[in-house]
């Protein structure tokens, strides 16, 4: 059976040392609690051996936001799959929109991030979905389609089984915008028919499907309850704690 997910993006906040103390706090947050789904933080490269450090690995998993898509060499400033790994993070997100956005990434340079990520025993938390005009045009199905077909389905059935999915509606991302668990039922439901038509029904009833886009304590158990929506990839109310422990509990 797929995994229920809850996993916080904290993107470019937090220092260090606040980033410590998050984990820390999080991590005495979840001590007694029987979960009912995986915790995963995203933090910036430079705290990932920390975080790995402060936490119960086996309570919290530990993820990168993103890695390079070149192995090793000469690429000033980039961080390879394999050094995220190093660290002890078991996780990568790989095109979230805002680097699709602001860094051009391209569904090539994905495929090789996700065939990296693999060869390094990460888990991709792989990220899709559709910017406010082509949802306007009624594009949306087919935008998601491209973006799947054109960076996983050179994947091994294998292969396809240890990534998660993470559909995040751009316009709902940090807008306060939420699509309706509707929506959301919707498209989830639609990727995973893809991944049926592809691999079949076995292996896309493995395959976790998160929901991201201003997902938070107040409509995440309506949209969890959703036979297709697996958990939710968490930004803003994933810098607290206070906020972040009602969406674990969700489940």
């Amino acid at each position: 059976m797929r995994k229920n997910i809850v996993a916080g993006n904290w993107k470019m906040n937090k220092n260090l040392q606040e980033g410590i103390e998050l984990a820390k706090e999080l991590n005495e947050a979840l001590k007694e609690k029987t979960l009912k789904c995986e915790v995963v933080i995203g933090t910036p490269f430079i705290h990932l051996e920390s975080v790995v450090k402060s936490v119960d690995t086996t309570k919290i998993g530990v993820a990168a936001q993103n890695c390079a898509d070149k192995k090793s060499g000469a690429y000033t400033g980039e961080v390879s799959a394999e050094m995220v790994a190093s660290t002890g993070a078991k996780y990568v997100i790989l095109g979230h929109s805002e680097r699709r956005a602001y860094y051009h990434e391209t569904a090539e340079m994905l495929k090789e991030k996700v065939k990296l990520a693999l060869e390094n025993d990460l888990t991709p938390i792989f990220c899709i979905g559709e910017v406010l005009e082509e949802r306007e045009a009624n594009k949306h199905f087919d935008v998601i389609q491209s973006q799947i077909e054109e960076s996983l389905f050179e994947l091994s059935a294998e292969d396809c089984t240890k990534i998660v999915l993470a559909y995040e509606p751009v316009w709902a991302i940090g807008t306060g915008k939420t699509a309706t668990a509707a929506q959301a039922q919707e498209m989830h439901a639609f990727i995973r028919k893809l991944l049926v038509e592809k691999y079949g029904l076995e292996i896309a009833e493995n395959i976790s499907i998160l929901y991201g886009g201003s997902c938070n304590a107040g409509n995440a158990k309506e949209l969890f309850s959703n036979p297709d929506v697996d958990g939710g990839l968490i930004g803003g109310a994933s810098l607290g704690v206070d906020k972040f422990m009602p969406i674990i509990e969700a489940f």
